[in-house]
């Protein structure tokens, strides 16, 4: 017959995966928080102002490694269960693949996710701590602490006001209490609560707070909405944070909030600032919390500047009477040229027995300070501007000239007068004021109506202008109040010269206009003697209801801002450290995302719930650079020139799903892998022979790696089909041999040309 055909050579290309699963020779570097010593340390712990961060347990559970030998010849490799030719140091191809671990337990995920549950929770305070005997017995000692104001008594009325006897009361309701009612210990109270301390109880001198953050920081927290990190209300989002995840969950959380508003009131009371604010008006772009305390200390700064005022008034006023006193012994009667001198007109005001400038602080006090002495209030009454010889009052409340203009009908210079501070305003204050506003309509009524509501400080102005330059008029306070209303040009006079004049502007000249409206019913008024455009008093007593009604839930939604923030700062902080670009990207998407989610008035929590998702992927990926960095050695002198290829070999882990590793076993990549398989080889035979046969001391072989979890393998040739003549064709056999079961698939191909 026909002479057979010589089959053409085949291609055999072989790859073995060896799976590492034990890490024996590198722990996981990451320990669990301490949170005893998150507490013992002042103001609010060691570590207080920073989240924990990182993963329980390693997030690498195991390292796969493919060992590839891509051109081999028929019939020179052995490969059997009992000898291999194959070396897998000498394969001249490796990769690497990593595989994840499910869910690892992350620090700062499991602190959110803890903290937005506490979102759903419905129940009130009182609901969450109960009401019991203790509760029913503070409420009778606060009856009875209101009671004693009305009874006869020889105590100084001082002490008797509503702060002190109410403040009294709730001491006993705390000592009444028992420990074990307490969902948080006095211990831990003590160190979390920022605003306690004996040391800023008992003193006047305090220093304001000043805000000094990064522009980076600044940045965020304003995209955020949050506070400055700085913050008391950034700090206390991070102690209910913690509270929250290690004291007891909702109970602990609703017993610290309840404190805390505790400790709000009695700064108020005792006029004591809070620290951890930034002086001046609320801060619209922070969080609604924030801006409430932040209304709070100006309440509080207010009320101390107000009784400063009166007490240098009563020290004042105690100077006069003893100067008086003096001239009586002296024989000195107090008058001269037949007129009652100030000082006899000071000391026939006499203080009520028992009456104090501290009592008027509950009464008239609230709205308008008490004219200094009756010669005040004679020269309050006469008429501003008058001529003819008329009285002119006397010129109070200047602060300072006003550069080099002086009055339009005297040469007098015109003063810049103390002045009101305007009122200041949180966003929802501001939002039922624009309600209102609104629903007056659009008639000439209602806006002429809406235009005396927001003329309150126009007018009190005004009024300190008057005072503090008599003889004015409206054009003068024009020139100070709104220099663009008050148009000056130059024009010739009867005698031919050139002057400048001026005259208001057309706005200013309408008829029904609101600031000629104002001016003339403006009366000569200082501001200390206005009533007060802030009433510090109502506007606490609101912040303190507001603060005190708030349910834990409520709570947590406002600090949710500030605990995103200091979980995207904790991120990037750690994201320096490690440099991985793709976590870089995610921190500034989670942000957007919840820049845009926070800046609504009611947010979607559901989406703000993906934001914290987003967040636990960021924690996950650097703990997993941070096991590999471990696992091969970075950051160690050791490694030398090595030490960027490494870098650059465990990025690509983390970035790809398969990583190829250059040189092989003979690269630093390979050279470490090989390490890894050799100590966790030694280890499992050594724990296996000791436990087989205790007896036998004596070393014996131990492989480098262990039996390959899975064997690939590939024939390639090409054979001409169906016929000898046929147009030889690529032929392919892929098999793989698992431990369990095994695959072959083949791809065969056809001349089917003429067939």
């Amino acid at each position: 017959g026909c002479p057979l055909t010589p089959l053409p050579p085949i291609n055999i290309a072989i790859r073995f995966t060896y799976v590492l699963q034990d890490w024996q020779q590198y722990s996981w570097p990451q320990q669990p928080p301490d949170f005893d010593a998150l507490l013992g340390g002042e103001v609010g712990g060691v570590e207080f102002g920073k989240l924990p961060f990182g993963a329980c347990e390693d997030p690498i559970s195991e390292l796969h490694l493919a060992t590839t030998w891509p051109h081999l010849t028929e019939g020179i490799v052995v490969d059997n269960d009992v000898y291999s030719d194959l070396d897998p140091l000498q394969a001249p191809h490796w990769s690497v693949r990593v595989r994840k671990a499910d869910s690892p337990t992350c620090l700062l995920g499991d602190f959110l996710t803890e903290f937005f549950k506490l979102c759903s929770k419905k129940e009130s305070t009182e609901e969450i701590l109960g009401r019991g005997p203790v509760e029913e017995e503070g409420k009778d000692d606060i009856s009875h602490a209101l009671s004693k104001l009305t009874e006869p008594t020889a105590v100084p009325i001082p002490k008797l006001s509503v702060s002190n006897m109410v403040h009294s009361a709730r001491k006993r309701i705390r000592r009444h209490r028992r420990v074990d009612e307490s969902p948080l210990s006095n211990d831990v109270l003590n160190s979390i609560l920022l605003v306690r301390g004996a040391t800023h109880r008992h003193t006047h001198s305090e220093t304001p707070y000043k805000q000094c953050i990064s522009s980076d920081r600044y940045n965020l927290y304003n995209q955020l909405k949050s506070a400055p990190s700085d913050s008391l209300t950034y700090r206390l989002a991070l102690c209910v944070c913690l509270v929250n995840f290690y004291h007891g969950g909702v109970r602990a959380v609703a017993h610290l909030w309840q404190e805390f508003v505790l400790e709000m009131r009695y700064r108020w009371e005792n006029n004591y600032l809070v620290y951890g604010l930034a002086s001046g008006p609320p801060d619209l772009r922070c969080c609604l919390l924030h801006q409430k305390l932040q209304m709070l200390n100006c309440c509080i700064e207010r009320k101390r500047a107000r009784d400063d005022g009166r007490k240098t008034a009563e020290g004042g006023k105690e100077k006069e009477r003893e100067r008086g006193r003096e001239r009586k012994v002296s024989g000195t009667t107090g008058t001269e040229n037949g007129r009652l001198g100030p000082e006899s007109a000071e000391m026939g005001r006499e203080v009520s027995p028992g009456k104090s400038w501290d009592s008027w602080s509950d009464s008239e006090d609230e709205f308008f300070e008490c004219l200094s002495d009756t010669e005040e209030m004679k020269e309050a009454g006469s008429t501003d501007g008058e001529k003819g010889g008329a009285k002119v009052a006397k010129p109070d409340g200047r602060l300072h000239p006003h550069g080099k203009l002086t009055l339009l009908n005297s040469q007098e210079p015109l003063y810049i007068p103390v002045t009101q501070e305007p009122a200041p305003m949180t966003e929802d204050l501001l939002e039922e004021q624009s309600e209102v506003l609104a629903k007056l309509g659009t008639s000439a009524e209602g806006a002429h109506l809406r235009a005396r509501m927001q003329s309150a400080c126009l007018l009190s102005d005004m009024e300190s202008f008057k005072a503090a330059n008599p003889g004015c008029t409206l054009e003068d306070f024009v020139r100070w109040y709104s220099p663009r209303d008050y148009v000056e040009e130059e024009v010739v006079d009867e005698n031919g010269d050139t002057v400048v004049r001026g005259d208001l502007s057309a706005r200013m000249k309408i008829p029904g206009n609101m600031w000629m409206e104002a001016w003339a019913t403006a009366k000569t008024t200082p501001a200390r003697r206005q009533r007060r455009l802030f009433d510090d008093t109502k506007e606490a007593e609101k912040v303190l209801h507001y603060l005190a009604v708030q349910k834990p839930a409520d709570l947590t939604r406002h600090l949710l801002p500030c605990i995103l923030h200091a979980a995207i700062l904790k991120e990037k902080e750690e994201e320096s450290v490690e440099d991985i670009l793709s976590v870089r990207k995610a921190i500034q998407q989670a942000t957007s995302h919840a820049s845009k989610l926070l800046r609504h008035p009611s947010p979607d929590y559901k989406k703000l719930e993906d934001v914290i998702t987003q967040l636990i992927a960021v924690e996950t990926v650097i703990a997993r650079s941070r096991s590999l960095k471990a696992k091969f050695g970075i950051g160690k002198a050791e490694q030398g020139d090595n030490a960027e290829d490494l870098e650059r070999f465990v990025s690509s882990l983390l970035e790809e799903p398969e990583v190829s590793v250059i040189g092989a076993g003979r690269g630093p990549a390979g050279s470490i892998i090989h390490k890894l398989f050799v100590s966790a080889q030694r280890v499992k035979h050594t724990v296996s022979h000791c436990h087989h046969h205790p007896e036998h001391t004596r070393t014996h072989f131990v492989p480098d790696f262990p039996p390959p979890a899975g064997r690939e393998i590939l024939l390639r040739t090409c054979v001409p089909r169906p016929a000898p003549y046929s147009k030889a064709l690529p032929q392919r056999l892929f098999c793989v041999l698992m431990r369990e079961d095994f695959r072959l698939a083949g791809a065969f191909s056809s001349d089917t040309s003429f067939f």
